[in-house]
Order: C-alpha cells, then sequence, then structure tokens
C-alpha cells in the first residue's frame, strides 16, 4: 500500500530515457578516446600519450556536463510527479505510510530506472562506436588496426549514470516529507510567489552558490593562462553556479517572464496567460528550466568552439608550425563538441517536453474551468502557448548569457596558456544563436501544443471532475 507510483507515469519513461543517452553518450566519449589512441599509435606517432590525455580530459569535462543536465532533469521530473500526486501521498499517509517510507520507494524506482537506462546506454555506447570504426576503417577513414573493444574505464558512465538518477530522485522527492495526512481532503497545490520569496535559507543558499561559483570560474580563467587544467575548477565553478541559478529559478524567472510578457498585449487570453506563467512560480521554474539548460549549454558550446578557433588561429598566426600542429586536434575536439552538442540538446529537449506535458496534463482540471467559463478550446489551447512562449524568452535570455559566460571561461581557462594567447574576448557565432532560438521555439509549442488539445478534448465536466 505505501508505493507512490513513479515507474509508470510518464516521468518515470523520462528518467530512463534520460539515463540511457547519459550512459550511452558517456561510453562512447570512453571508447572514443580508446578507438583514437589507437589509431595513434598504429600510425607510430609521437606523444600518443599527450594525446590521449588531452581528449580524456575534455571528454571527461563533457561526460561530467551531460551527466549533471541528466541529474537536473530527472530532478524536476521526480518533482513534478510528486507535485501532481500530493493528495495520493497524502491518501497513503493517512493509512500509515510514513514519509521516509514513501520517499524510500521513490529513490528505489529511481535506481531502477537509472540501472535500466545505464544497462540500454552502456550497449548501444559500445556497439555504436564499433560500428563506426568498423565503418571507417572499411571506407579509408582509418588504417586497420586493432583495439580494446572493452576497457576498465567503460565501468565509470553506467555507475555514474545511476548514482546521479538515485540522488536526482532523492532530490527531487524531498516534497514526500512535508505533505500531511490532512492533505487528503484537498487538492494538490504549489507555493506562491511571495512564499517562496519567504525561503530565506533557500534563496541565501542560492546566491552564496552564485557568487561561489563565479570566483571558481574566475580563479579557473586566470589558472588558464599558465596551466591548462584551470579547466578543472572553472568547470566545478560552472557547475556550483548553475546549480545556484537553479536553486533560485523559482524566484530570478517570474519576474524576467512577467516583463516579456508585457509584449503580448492586453486581450483576455494574453493576461490570463501571463498571469498562469507567474502564478505558479515552482511549476513554471520546472517547467523551463530544461530549456534554460539547453539553451546554455548551445549557446556554451557555440561560444566556447568560436572563441577556441580565436584561440587557434591566434596562436597560428604567431607560430604557423605548431598551428598546424595543432589543426587535427581542433578538428577532433570540434567534432567532440558538435556530438555532445546534440546529446545536451536531447536531454534538455526530453527534460523540458516532459515536465511541460505533465504539468499541463495536472491542470485538466484548472482548464476544465475555463472551458465551463466560456473559452473555447482555440482560446484553452492558445493561453498554454503563450504561457509557454513567455517563460521560452524568459529562460532563452537567461540560457544565453549563462551560455556566453561559460562558454569564454571553459575556452580560456582550457586553452589560454598557450604561447601568446592570453585573454581573448569572446566569439559570438550570431547564426547560431538564432538556431537556437528557432529549435527552442519549435520545440517548446509543440511540448506545450499536444497535451493542450489532449486536455481540451475532454468535456468541461469530466476534466471538473479530475482531482
Amino acid at each position: 500500500m505505501s508505493r507512490v507510483n513513479t515507474g509508470s507515469s510518464q516521468g518515470g519513461g523520462a528518467i530512463v530515457t534520460v539515463a540511457a543517452l547519459s550512459a550511452m553518450f558517456g561510453t562512447m566519449l570512453v571508447q572514443v578516446v580508446t578507438v583514437m589512441s589507437a589509431a595513434i599509435s598504429a600510425r607510430g606517432l609521437e606523444n600518443v600519450g599527450t594525446v590521449s590525455l588531452t581528449l580524456s580530459m575534455v571528454g571527461a569535462v563533457f561526460f561530467g556536463i551531460a551527466v549533471y543536465v541528466g541529474g537536473i532533469v530527472t530532478a524536476n521530473s521526480v518533482s513534478t510527479v510528486i507535485a501532481g500526486r500530493t493528495r495520493e501521498i497524502a491518501l497513503l499517509r493517512l493509512l500509515g505510510a510514513s514519509g521516509r517510507s514513501l520517499r524510500g520507494e521513490v529513490v528505489r524506482t529511481g535506481f531502477r530506472q537509472g540501472l535500466l537506462g545505464a544497462a540500454i546506454g552502456l550497449v548501444a555506447g559500445v556497439a555504436l562506436v564499433a560500428l563506426g570504426a568498423e565503418f571507417a576503417m572499411r571506407n579509408g577513414m582509418m588504417g586497420r588496426f586493432e583495439y580494446p573493444l572493452v576497457s576498465f574505464g567503460l565501468v565509470v558512465p553506467p555507475l555514474a549514470v545511476i548514482a546521479s538518477t538515485v540522488i536526482a530522485s532523492w532530490s527531487g522527492s524531498r516534497r514526500v516529507l512535508v505533505v500531511a495526512p490532512a492533505d487528503a481532503a484537498g487538492s494538490s497545490a504549489e507555493p506562491r510567489y511571495d512564499e517562496l520569496r519567504a525561503r530565506t535559507v533557500r534563496n541565501v543558499f542560492a546566491i552564496v552558490l552564485v557568487v561561489i561559483g563565479g570566483l571558481l570560474l574566475a580563479g579557473g580563467v586566470v589558472m588558464g593562462l599558465t596551466n591548462p587544467t584551470g579547466v578543472l575548477p572553472g568547470l566545478l565553478g560552472g557547475m556550483v553556479s548553475f546549480t545556484g541559478v537553479v536553486l533560485g529559478a523559482p524566484v530570478l524567472l517570474p519576474p524576467l517572464t512577467a516583463l516579456v510578457g508585457r509584449a503580448f498585449g492586453g486581450s483576455p487570453v494574453a493576461r490570463l496567460a501571463s498571469a498562469n506563467a507567474i502564478r505558479n512560480p515552482a511549476r513554471s521554474a520546472r517547467a523551463v528550466i530544461g530549456l534554460v539548460i539547453g539553451v546554455a549549454l548551445v549557446t556554451m558550446f557555440a561560444v566556447g568552439t568560436a572563441t577556441f578557433s580565436s584561440i587557434m588561429k591566434r596562436a597560428g598566426e604567431l607560430n604557423p608550425e605548431q598551428f598546424a600542429a595543432f589543426e587535427q586536434i581542433v578538428s577532433v575536439t570540434t567534432a567532440v563538441m558538435t556530438v555532445l552538442l546534440g546529446f545536451s540538446v536531447l536531454l534538455a529537449a526530453v527534460g523540458m517536453v516532459n515536465t511541460l506535458s505533465l504539468s499541463v496534463l495536472q491542470r485538466r482540471r484548472e482548464l476544465g474551468l475555463l472551458r465551463a467559463l466560456g473559452f473555447t478550446g482555440s482560446q484553452v489551447r492558445s493561453m498554454v502557448v503563450l504561457e509557454a512562449a513567455q517563460m521560452i524568452l524568459a529562460a532563452i535570455l537567461l540560457g544565453v548569457v549563462l551560455g556566453i559566460a561559460y562558454g569564454w571561461c571553459g575556452a580560456v581557462s582550457l586553452f589560454g596558456s598557450n604561447p601568446g594567447v592570453g585573454l581573448v574576448p569572446p566569439t559570438i557565432p550570431v547564426p547560431t544563436l538564432v538556431g537556437v532560438l528557432a529549435v527552442s521555439i519549435a520545440i517548446t509549442v509543440v511540448s506545450a501544443v499536444v497535451p493542450a488539445r489532449r486536455a481540451t478534448t475532454v468535456s468541461p465536466v469530466a476534466a471538473l471532475a479530475v482531482a
């Protein structure tokens, strides 16, 4: 009886998907480094160890970011499911279940989902790299050589993914502990904006994380001017500061969203959409934080890659021979970044679509009430899309600013120690950012329209009967 069913929900499917993608990506990074090291060694080139170490460092940074993104997506998925099942949890509490036992069940479910996803990702990652290497060798892209199909490093990605899924499930299920048996008589309710602002401890902790993360980023840049290991404190600083942004998102995003909402006019649908976008800041933040992550990562990689190219060009102008030697590494690094870009966007898209879909489905009673008051199905769908559009623009604004800062810090801390480079201004690829905007809008519109249409197909009477 004391079971919170998250495994069979839409959120559970998203958790398995995110775990599988993260594990597959990490596995592919490990295998690609192994294959490339073997290929370089087979050709008898020098400095194989240096190249392998560089690729391993870059791969570790990228995988760390992917696991971090997957953890946030998982935590938000669990939080959304728990928020929508407050009454069910309260009924279980009324029947004698303790909050700790219910939370333990959520964590155990997360472990099973993480284990399943990690296993799928491990097998898929090894298979894809093996197929890619064989294709490259058969088509003359690389010479024929032997490489280990299985290595000790392959245990790291699945273990990291399982651990991050368990931790994220534990973090996302903390609301279970505060659900009282008396809540069984009411409906699910989330804290308002003024209540969130009054949470002094959480807000101060978020500010402290942002400050500490910013200092680590600055330290990484300074260290990176003399040593490429400056990327390590920079990576830690990025994670710490972004964790602060995530914690403070329910307080930070509503003012930005309200400001953006003024551009959508004063029609009843637009005004209601603007009010709804900030009425439940915790729910809105969960729905949009995946987009913030996606935009920040895409911008970070785009700016980082462009700045990296500028650094290499500067080094080439000062020392053409060294630039020629690094040219192949530049191509490899760019290819790895492109792959990471695709996986990071995919992870963010899964999280955003899942969370926004769950949020809209949990509002069927609210949408039914609007239908009963005279709103047409088209107006309800327009309202949901306008809500998403306002949150989109606020998220894009925040994500672009963070991405530019992180991308520049990462490029300088990793490559600023090259002779004659030093501090360089960030290079901002405008076409890439325009593409980010277009893709973000398309994904969000799809994720908002589909569940909204599903909700409006139910009659107002049936929707109002939803607890």
